[in-house]
This record gives structure tokens, sequence and C-alpha cells, in this order.
């Protein structure tokens, strides 16, 4: 337990911390006294004792984290993660600018380039803490090597669980504004018990196809710059030829940064498909970095070079200086494949008036050129694999059952907290520590006891290469061609299909 914070010790905090701002210019030192009383309403505290700022300041971070403590102390909030959550952001959002400055300086600096106007707002959104950078930092993250190149894997440890206490409150809380955790209206939003705190959250506006759009980060990022763009109007996501559109004029005024969507059915899409949006970012992926298979050429679009990517999921890839001739080239295979069917490899565009058939888009610039993934989706179920046909399949769920959304189809893996442990008492097993595990891993943990010879020295390493073979199987499992014989022949057929319109 830390000791309690009294006064003066947090006169000293609340004066080091507004301090600190005024030193690096991030605050007017005009604005010391109005920012002090703020600070003292939000702690429910009368009055301050005039204190000099100490010579050598904490981070902010950490004086951030004693102000959080002093409020729970004092039952200022109450002592749960999402109060915490929410009383940090309201602590932030004093020292942050507000959203019409933001989107000034945004601009202002895009003028300098593309990558000064996004390096600004990034690192304006990691100092504020709306980017949770210390939890990130928590995350397990390796590389593994595979045929299709190296893929990424992750273990996502940086979002808080909550406790039952808060769960149990939470249900007191009923409230539809905002309509969803990606509408514009979460900027400066308080938030509560069931919505985290968005008090200094900001949005940079931007135009696409005449439509309002939000640009911001996403706060526990998977990769580096990991961004989101929302549409202005909370409508259900549409991955149809507009959207293609959208990709490739963020991509103008961004051209540094991907950008893609998942796709718009339940199942293969991602967890918000309620709310129009799409992610990018500036982190080259494993996808892109693969090698083309064959190449081939549609008619009418002899100016976009078409190819067919060693992947273990479905990718076409379209690349064309022209940026119209590769929305025309992606419109026209998107309409094919969303009514195409193959029963060889059980691919049903519809059953009973349902469609099933759907596309994950990506794209980026290589120099002056656009370059577009469209990898092919479909989410069908059957009596045998009621998740998903083209999900993972039961003998890979114990790593990973979720949706395989835009981040995994490029090859990053984001495997559940529940591993962090779960391959821990996996090691232990192989080590000799203890005779069983979790039981959802025992047959896989027992095959990698009698396939590898095991040192102290390897388990580590036998365990991490076994989650990667995982997660690639995870991949083949989601792709709709199957990478055997039968599959690439399927694929072909798909591609000459293609060819003949």
């Amino acid at each position: 337990m830390s000791k309690k914070i009294t006064a003066p010790a947090i006169d000293q905090i609340i004066t080091d911390f507004i301090d600190y701002y005024i030193k690096t210019n991030r605050v007017d030192n005009n604005d010391r006294i109005y920012l002090t009383n703020r600070l003292l309403d939000l702690l429910d505290k009368k009055e301050i004792v005039a204190l000099m700022p100490l010579e050598e300041n904490e981070q902010p971070l950490e004086l951030l984290d004693k102000l959080t403590e002093y409020a729970v102390k004092q039952n200022v909030i109450d002592d749960l993660s999402s109060s915490q959550d929410v009383f940090g952001a309201k602590v932030m959002d004093l020292v942050t600018m507000r959203p019409s400055e933001v989107n000034q300086l945004f601009w202002k600096e895009y003028e300098k380039g593309p990558k000064k106007a996004t390096d600004y707002f990034y690192e304006m959104s990691k100092e504020n803490n709306y980017i949770k950078t210390r939890e990130i930092a928590k995350n397990i993250e390796y590389t593994h090597q595979t045929e299709y190149g190296e893929l990424e894997i992750t273990i996502n440890l940086s979002k808080p669980e909550k406790d039952p206490k808060e769960i149990a409150l939470a249900r007191q809380t009923k409230t539809n504004y905002p309509e969803c955790k990606l509408c514009m209206e979460n900027e400066g939003y308080a938030g509560h018990l069931t919505h985290p705190g968005r008090a200094n959250h900001r949005l940079v506006r931007m135009e696409l196809n005449e439509e309002e759009w939000g640009f911001q980060y996403s706060p526990y990022a998977y990769y580096n710059e990991h961004a989101i763009f929302l549409s202005r109007i909370h409508r259900e996501m549409n991955v149809g030829v507009q959207a293609i559109k959208n990709l490739l004029d963020i991509l103008t005024t961004l051209p540094h940064y991907f950008v893609g969507s998942n796709a718009g059915l339940p199942i293969v899409g991602g967890s918000i498909l309620s709310h129009d949006h799409y992610q990018g970012g500036r982190h080259t992926f494993p996808l892109e970095k693969a090698d083309v298979e064959y190449t081939f050429e549609m008619s009418q679009s002899s100016n976009v070079e078409a190819s067919v990517i060693k992947w273990p999921m479905s990718v076409i890839r379209l690349t064309s200086l022209d940026k119209k001739a590769v929305v025309k080239t992606a419109d026209k295979i998107m309409e094919m494949w969303e009514g195409y069917s193959d029963e060889s490899v059980g691919i049903y565009a519809e059953v009973e008036g349902e469609p099933h058939n759907a596309v994950t888009p990506i794209a980026r610039r290589k120099g002056e050129a656009f370059e577009l993934d469209l990898v092919l989706r479909n989410n069908r179920t059957s009596k045998e694999l009621p998740d998903g046909i083209f999900h993972p399949h039961p003998p890979v769920q114990h790593i990973k059952k979720e949706n395989i959304g835009l981040i995994e189809v490029m090859g990053l893996a984001i495997l559940p907290p529940r591993l962090k442990d779960e391959l821990q008492t996996v090691r232990d097993f192989l080590g000799g520590k203890t005779s069983h595990v979790d039981a959802l891993h025992q047959d896989w943990a027992d095959e990698l006891k009698e396939k590898n010879e095991i040192t102290e020295d390897n388990i580590n390493e036998i365990v991490d290469k076994a989650v990667g073979d995982v997660f690639l199987q995870v991949l083949k499992d989601a792709g709709v061609f199957k990478r055997d014989k039968e599959g690439k022949e399927a694929f072909r057929r798909f591609i000459d299909y293609l060819i003949s319109y």
C-alpha cells in the first residue's frame, strides 16, 4: 500500500505538473493560475499552498499517477480502473489544446509535409496520454519465419481488465450517447463505467469525397501510428467502390501511410461494423513484403498491373499510377467476387438470399503509384464449423478463436491476453515442472513434447515457434482458396473468370 499523499505533498505535485507543461511550451505561463484552479476543482481541493516548482521535475505521467492516487485516497473517485481512466483523461485535457487549435496546427504542419503533420499529431496523442504508451509496452511481441516471410506475433496485454465490482456497477449505467466508441461525439466526452475517458481525445477533420471524416489514433495501438479514419455520420460499414475511393483519397493526403478496411460482413469483418471506418498507419506488414505468385491482365485495365500474391490467404494486388483505373478495376473484381461460387472448394456467394462473399481491401503508395490488395473473404458457416468455414478451425482455437480482421490478414497476430499465463503453464509442462496444462492446450502440449528434443534453454523458442505455426494455420483456415493443388487451381479459375470479362 502506497503512502497517503497529503498537503503540502499534493500541492507540490500540482505545482510540478503544471510547471512541466509550461516549461515544455505545451501551455502558456499566463494559464498557470487558471490551470491550477481547474486541477484543484478536479481534485475537490479548496486551496493550494504557494510553492516553487522543483528543479528536477518527475515525468508528467508519473505526476499524473500521483494525482490519480490522491483522488482515490481522498474518495474523490472510486478505486476502479475505469474511474481512474476517466479522471486521468480529465486531467490531461487541461494541458491539451482545444480541437480547433489541434486542427489548425495539424494543417499548418501539413504545409511542411504530410509526415510533419502526422508526427505532430502522433506525438501530441502520446504526450497527453490518449495513446496509452505505458500499457502498450506490456505487450509481448516477436516474429516468426515462414515460407511466406516473417509473420508478426503479439499477445495483447495493454487493455485493462474490469473487475467484478466494476462490471456489476456498469449495469446501472445506461446511455446511448455517444452511439459507439468511434463516433465523433467521443471527442472531449468525460466517459463513465461503460465508456472510456475521452476528455483528452482529439480528432483531425478531413474531407473525403465531399464528406466530413475524422482522423485519430488508436488508444491501444497494435502497430506504429495505428490510425483510425471515421465517418462523421454514424452508419454501418459499406465496403464497396466508395470505400475504395476513400482509401485512395486518404493515401493522396497521407502518402506515407497504409490504409485499409475490414470486410463488411460478420465473422470476416471487424469488431465495430456499426460505424463506417478504416484503419491505417505507418507500418510495413508482412503481406506488403510477400512475393508475387503470378500476374494477369484484365480487359480494359491495361494500365493496371494485376497479380496474385503468395500468401496463406487469397490476395489479388492491383498497382497503377492511375488512381481512377485502380478504383474501376477493383470495383469490377469486387462485383464479380460478390456473385462468384465454386462448389468444389466450398465457396457459395449466397445461401437462401444471404450474401457470403466480401473483400478486405488494403491500400498503400509505392512512389507515385497506388497499390491495392483485395483479400477475398467468405463468411459461410456449417453444422461442422459453426464459427465459420473460412475462420480459425477448432484445432487452432485454443490459441486464436476470434475473428480474423484487417490487421491479422496482413500478417500481424493479435492474440488474447489469457495466453500469457496459459503459455507459461505449457512451458512448465515441457520443462517437467508440472504434469498437466489447461485442458484446451493439453493435446497441443503433448504433441510438442513428443516432437521436440526439449532442454531448459530451448523451451521458450519451441513454444514461440509453435504459436507462430498456429497463427500461420489460422491464416490458412481463413483463406478461401487453399494453398494446396486443388485450391490453387480453383483460384486460377476465378482469375480466368475475371480475365474473360
